[in-house]
């Protein structure tokens, strides 16, 4: 019976010994993959390593060029940092969702791209030290994110895609000289659609043309809303509205059977199948937001940053639209850039 005691006793201590080793083993095994991983990207201090968050509210084609854009600046930085991209699926409280798990993770920085990623981002991380960089965002003021465009007034600053509705009316009149009405579909839960058709009639009153609104609460309500629409007026302009873009497909239809083009608010929209927009380069202006991100990440305040927009802008024409409606090109836009249509 003392043997049998002894016996066990000593294949304890042996196992005991080999957990040891072994636990010591995997400690190594991990201390090298970290010394490894530092060695591979050059950098040896752990505060130098950010993690960004990007909340995209949903894929179309001028938000993907917004992330193209941004993307671009953040890995030609020589500087190590992790992006993790999520996407809302065009669904605030998924946006919602998302940028509190990024908060609770305490990411460096978040980007949001459109502004109901944007509100979320700013909702999810109000009492945290966590800045927020919004893309696209057309009325950052009247969405709540800043106070204004020159003095912000919280840890919140961004892009702003603002449209030029003065050139936008201009162009449309050249286009169309004896045009009487525009149409606008939009969706009424959007803040800078809302601004935007405010502008709009303001622009509209002066020129005597007259503005004819319908607004939408969803992608469902599109059908029946673009179709009655499209019987009162003689023509459609689109905003930045992302409802209204991501079934732009379900408007062109309406608007193609009733016999009116309908003008877009950049060069995807045109491209998808708008007659012509006064639009901006949405891949640049990621760009500038992924910069604006760098440098808060460099350690530059965003509190103290403006809100950036880009002035620049290009007239976008799609030729085989303008040739069914039996339109030419007016002199004053020989510059314009010709897009093909998918």
């Amino acid at each position: 019976m003392r043997r049998n005691k002894f016996g066990i006793l000593i294949v304890a201590m042996v196992m005991l010994m080999f957990g040891v080793v072994s636990c010591k083993q995997t400690q190594e095994v991990i201390s090298n993959t970290q010394i490894s991983e530092e060695e591979k990207t050059g950098v040896s201090d752990i505060s130098d390593r950010f993690t960004v968050g990007i909340i995209q509210y949903g894929s179309h084609p001028s938000l993907d060029n917004c992330y193209k854009g941004v993307e671009e600046a953040l890995k030609e930085a020589e500087m190590n940092i992790e992006i993790d991209r999520q996407d809302g699926n065009f669904d605030s409280p998924t946006c919602d969702t998302i940028a509190k798990n990024m908060v609770s993770k305490n990411y460096d920085l978040i980007i949001a791209i459109a502004t109901p990623a944007a509100v979320s981002a700013y909702s999810a991380a109000a009492n945290t030290s966590i800045p927020i960089v919004f893309c696209a965002v057309s009325d950052p003021v009247s969405a709540g994110l800043v106070d204004s465009f020159e003095n912000v007034g919280g840890n919140c600053t961004g892009t702003s895609d603002i449209l030029d509705l003065e050139a936008q009316v201009e162009m449309i009149l050249t286009m169309q000289p004896e045009l009487k009405s525009i149409g606008v579909l939009y969706t009424t839960s959007e803040a800078n659609s809302i601004s935007q058709l405010a502008r709009l009639k303001e622009i509209a009153k002066e020129k005597q043309i007259e503005i004819v609104e319908q607004g939408v609460q969803n992608a469902a309500d599109i059908p029946q809303a673009a179709a009655s629409l499209v019987t009162k007026v003689d023509c459609i302009n689109n905003f930045t509205d992302n409802n209204v873009v991501n079934n732009l497909s379900v408007l062109l239809e309406q608007a193609e059977a009733a016999g009116i083009p309908v003008y877009g608010s950049e060069e995807e929209q045109v491209v998808n199948g708008c007659l012509a927009s006064v639009g901006l380069d949405y891949i640049e202006l990621g760009r500038v937001t992924g910069n604006m991100a760098l440098d808060i990440l460099n350690g530059s305040d965003a509190s103290t940053m403006a809100v950036q927009s880009i002035t620049e802008t290009t007239l976008f024409i799609n030729k085989s639209v303008m040739e069914k409606f039996k339109l030419t090109l007016p002199e004053a836009y020989a510059d314009a850039v010709f897009v093909d249509e998918h």
